[in-house]
């Protein structure tokens, strides 16, 4: 659906601005999940296709991750439910995930880099204000005066 709408002869750099990766990994990535969804299916001719293919349900992971929509508004675009939507994005996540071809850096590995970190700290103190102290005497005299006294 949304995939046959993205013109194919988008440059690497626009490709990777619009979906968040690369054309080989978006490629390496649909490859993946196909020969998995082929492996699970008992019987690969029985039963209905699903609607979207697997570049869409890629898209709509991509577009779960790098533009933090919520599933109701994706699911609206390709006219699916919600829960199907995340069945989906949660499917694809778990394949990618068991695959092991994709891992981002870890801790230890940002740590290792040889990136110097300058910090500076600012420390920033609370310092009381001088007000002027409520004095009861100020008010009622205050009162005192605005109120016309009865003559006697």
């Amino acid at each position: 659906m949304l995939w046959k709408k993205i013109p194919q002869n988008l440059s690497g750099s626009q490709f990777q601005r619009l979906t968040g990766v690369k054309k080989n990994t978006f490629e390496k990535m649909c490859f993946i999940i196909r020969t998995v969804k082929e492996q699970r299916r008992k019987h690969p001719k029985r039963g209905k296709q699903p609607t979207l293919g697997i570049e869409d349900q890629l898209l709509m992971m991509l577009m779960y991750h790098r533009e933090y929509r919520t599933f109701l508004h994706i699911a609206m675009d390709y006219g699916i439910s919600e829960s199907q939507c995340h069945r989906i994005v949660t499917d694809l996540e778990n394949i990618l995930i068991q695959s092991n071809a994709f891992k981002l850096p870890g801790k230890k590995a940002l740590t290792k880099s040889n990136v110097k970190w300058s910090v500076v700290v600012i420390d920033v103190g609370e310092s009381p204000v001088e007000r002027p102290k409520k004095n009861s005497e100020d008010i009622i005299q205050a009162k005192r005066k605005s109120i016309p006294t009865k003559p006697s």
